[in-house]
């Protein structure tokens, strides 16, 4: 995925990606990080995301998602 700034990365969008390509279930995913399985949905729609939980799902989805913000901002 091509970031060139902050404002353009949409978190949810991102681990919906990874999500996808990792064939996981909803069910299993809230579960892991302790979420009703209702709210996976509205992760991949947001845009920004707690830290908390981001770190919760890099974790359980073994993906440092931190790196994109990193990576956009180094570009800034």
């Amino acid at each position: 995925m091509d970031i060139k700034k902050k404002n353009d990365i949409h978190i949810g969008k991102i681990i919906k990606e990874e999500f996808i390509k990792r064939g996981c279930t909803k069910t299993w995913f809230a579960r892991q990080i302790n979420c009703d399985r209702t709210n996976i949905i509205k992760i991949f729609e947001r845009q920004s995301i707690d830290t908390g939980l981001l770190l919760k799902i890099s974790q359980v989805l073994e993906v440092d998602f931190f790196a994109y913000y990193i990576q956009a901002s180094n570009r800034e």
